[in-house]
């Protein structure tokens, strides 16, 4: 058993469980490009079809543009922050279909629109990790922690996100969407991920930026659920959350 210390307060564990996006890498150098091509392609479609977006640009993913069109911030409870990509696609489809474009011909579209959005990401590899997560990743190895990620995207992206920044030796195993019936807040992706790491939900910690982490880990049953919240104002939405952190030199593991 080791110890997780959090803002001075120790921990008893024997693993973490971290969200991908927001937690361990940046989420809008990450997603923002993404989902300003996606939107812009969109709307360029709307615009021949003689319509528009329903709403507010921003509202329809949850971001937030300047006055440039560049993504500088996100609703951590939207669907960019929480959705599958299966369900992003739905959302966006919607808009095309009260257009008038066939349902079928809508997702169509919205998954190639997708495919030009994920070629330019990957062109450009714009993952950045959170400064400290190095520190406390080596620091749980040493200490014998089993680490997991549990994320809302693909298991196969978050294999690539993690290569492109040179963690995925730290993790033991990467539970995606795709390797669970439901996602989150659902608490099935922290107890697979509980499961196949061989330890028991009560001595398992959850760290992630988004409520929907926090309600996963608690209906698991986890030791402790760390709001991970760099920005000030997004802890106000982390209302399940036992622990609100804003960096992790807040965090630190040590071998009991």
């Amino acid at each position: 058993m080791s110890e997780l210390i959090v803002q001075g307060k120790r921990y008893s564990c024997r693993g973490i469980l971290f969200d991908k996006d927001g937690t361990l890498l940046d989420f809008i150098q990450l997603w923002g490009p993404w989902a300003r091509s996606i939107l812009d392609m969109m709307e360029q479609h709307l615009v021949v079809a003689g319509a528009g977006f329903t709403m507010e640009k921003g509202n329809i993913l949850g971001t937030v543009h300047d006055q440039e069109g560049r993504v500088i911030g996100y609703d951590p409870s939207g669907p960019l922050a929480m959705g599958t990509v299966d369900e992003s696609t739905g959302v966006l489809a919607w808009q095309l279909y009260t257009a008038g474009v066939p349902w079928n011909e809508a997702v169509r579209l919205v998954r190639e629109f997708n495919k030009t959005a994920m070629a330019d990401v990957r062109r450009h590899r714009a993952a950045k990790v959170f400064p400290g997560l190095r520190t406390l990743l080596e620091q749980s190895r040493r200490a014998g922690l089993k680490l997991a990620v549990v994320t809302s995207d693909s298991t196969e992206a978050a294999q690539e996100h993690l290569e492109w920044m040179g963690l995925t030796s730290y993790f033991d195993e990467i539970i995606g969407h795709d390797r669970v019936t439901y996602g989150k807040p659902d608490p099935e992706m922290a107890e697979k991920a509980c499961a196949l790491l061989g330890l028991s939900p009560a001595d398992v910690v959850v760290i992630g930026d988004s409520n929907g982490d926090m309600q996963m880990g608690k209906r698991a049953g986890v030791r402790l659920a760390i709001g991970f919240a760099p920005e000030p104002e997004r802890s106000g939405h982390l209302l399940d959350a036992d622990k609100v952190v804003r960096r992790y030199k807040e965090l630190e593991v040590r071998r009991a």
